[in-house]
């Protein structure tokens, strides 16, 4: 009787969401546009590192299927990337596709091991004007990556580019219950096969693949100078991956006004480049763009839609290969302009907010898309941007140090108080602020108000007490917070200094 009780008490688990029709239906429809607009993609970036295009589209499929598994933050799309394409291209062809697959688990295994350390955690020190220049450097990125298909073509394609980019436009605004890229993408291919039109299609970026993926190991020497040779490109994998991966959910995040666990989305990229690898593939990342048609464009919210892309995806190259192959290339070029303008961050160069933006801000924010633009790629336009924004931080607060001194009634000593966060940059300036040789014999230097955080504000204390002891002088330091007075003790009178 107890145990039927305590059955029926039992608080029962929520009903997953995409279990209602309505967000069934987003959720398919919207996988089935992410897989279609991850065949070109994944073909592309096989061609950019150097190998066949299966091993993009199987490690496209294998990375979405996985991180909707194992991912922290749903809806969003994973799959063959070139980023990490770019990173592994060198190793690719000077040894071959079985050293690229053993770097890709290589790095799955260290973006386990970085999940494990926190690194998730250091995505609160990214300031926004760093997600800008990345959110707006993306979208000019994808923009450019469609223009070779616009060059060089029939003159068929810009009317069609255009059409379908008028239905993404229009339709929207008279229904949302079909997802406008796939409406878009349906119609174009339809109208190129029945009037029997040559346009460019999906068929001509690459051999799709006929047969699933196998599961097997990289026919490598299982040495340490295998090991030694391939931790290079595994550790590029593993940052770059990580990075864009960690902005990307937190750009999701604020798209869709809702937490993800970015420790999670760590060792669940990890876990899917593992897998990618076992079973041939060149290893990923999350997709902005995909990512975008995703949530943006077809509003999907839930795993369902990133597992279905994957799915999708397998069936379309392996079953419908045929089918795939004459969808034309201007549907999902318009696709991707679409995804492109609405990614940039149009208000962030608004001449109003510019006007009213700090100088530092804007500094970052184009410091980050000049270097993302000139290196093509994110990670390394994001620390760019963060040692910009660190830089132009110190500058800022290293002058915002303040010392006020009074002299006692008695005349016998002179009191400083230091307002203020001392570290390597403000500390600087506070030595030069003090009357060394106008000043009584006695000095109390006032902490209460400041907070020492580095060995350098230490050293620069001591040398203050230095130069006063050098003229027969003594000073003492009063009202040290708890920490700086740990660090203050540690280290006072341990630096060398000595002027």
């Amino acid at each position: 009787m107890s145990s039927v009780l305590s059955a029926v008490n039992r608080p029962r688990l929520p009903r997953p969401s995409w279990l209602s029709p309505k967000v069934f239906r987003t959720e398919v429809l919207a996988g089935l546009v992410v897989a279609l607009a991850l065949i070109p993609e994944a073909i592309s970036f096989s061609i950019l590192a150097g190998v066949d295009p299966r091993v993009g589209l199987f490690a496209s499929f294998t990375m979405a299927v996985t991180i909707a598994i194992c991912g922290g933050r749903p809806a969003m799309i994973s799959a063959a990337t070139g980023a990490v394409a770019l990173v592994v291209a060198p190793l690719a062809k000077e040894y071959g596709l079985d050293h690229l697959i053993a770097a890709v688990i290589l790095g799955g295994a260290i973006q386990i091991l970085l999940a494990v350390l926190g690194v998730a955690k250091l995505m609160r020190f990214i300031p926004r004007s760093v997600m800008v220049g990345f959110v707006n450097a993306l979208a000019i990125l994808i923009f450019a990556a469609q223009v070779p298909h616009l060059l060089g073509v029939p003159w068929l394609v810009y009317p069609l580019v255009a059409v379908a980019l008028g239905i993404m436009v229009g339709l929207p605004r008279l229904t949302r219950a079909v997802p406008a890229p796939l409406v878009a993408i349906v119609v174009l291919t339809v109208v190129t096969v029945a009037v029997g039109v040559a346009v460019p299609t999906v068929g001509d970026e690459g051999a799709l693949p006929d047969s699933l993926p196998a599961l097997g190991l990289p026919q490598v020497p299982w040495t340490v100078d295998t090991l030694t040779l391939i931790a290079p490109y595994a550790l590029g994998i593993a940052l770059v991956g990580l990075m864009e991966s960690l902005m990307t959910a937190k750009l999701v995040d604020d798209i869709t006004d809702t937490p993800s666990s970015k420790t999670r989305e760590s060792w669940g990229q990890g876990v899917a480049n593992i897998v990618t690898g076992f079973f041939g593939g060149m290893g990923g990342c999350a997709m902005i763009g995909q990512t975008m048609i995703n949530v943006k464009a077809s509003g999907a919210r839930t795993r369902l839609s990133t597992f279905l892309a994957g799915v999708f995806l397998l069936i379309l190259v392996v079953a419908l290969g045929d089918v795939v192959a004459v969808i034309p290339m201007a549907a999902l070029v318009a696709v991707m302009i679409i995804v492109a303008v609405s990614t940039f961050d149009w208000h962030s160069v608004a001449p109003r907010t510019l006007q009213r933006m700090p100088y530092g801000e804007t500094v970052v924010m184009l410091a980050t898309v000049a270097t993302t633009l000139a290196t093509h790629n994110l990670a390394i336009g994001v620390v760019v941007g963060v040692l910009t924004a660190m830089v132009i931080f110190a500058r800022r607060v290293a002058h915002l140090v303040e010392v006020t001194s009074v002299l006692d009634p008695d005349g016998g000593t002179r009191i400083y108080s230091v307002h203020g966060e001392l570290f390597f940059a403000s500390s600087n300036d506070l030595v030069g602020q003090f009357d060394y040789t106008g000043d009584p014999d006695t000095v109390v230097i006032d902490m209460t108000h400041a907070h020492v955080w580095d060995a350098s504000s230490v050293a620069a204390l001591d040398a203050i007490t230095t130069r006063y002891a050098a003229r027969g002088k003594t000073v003492e330091i009063i009202e040290l917070n708890q920490s700086s007075a740990r660090i203050h003790h540690a280290l006072a009178g341990r630096l060398g200094v000595g002027h």
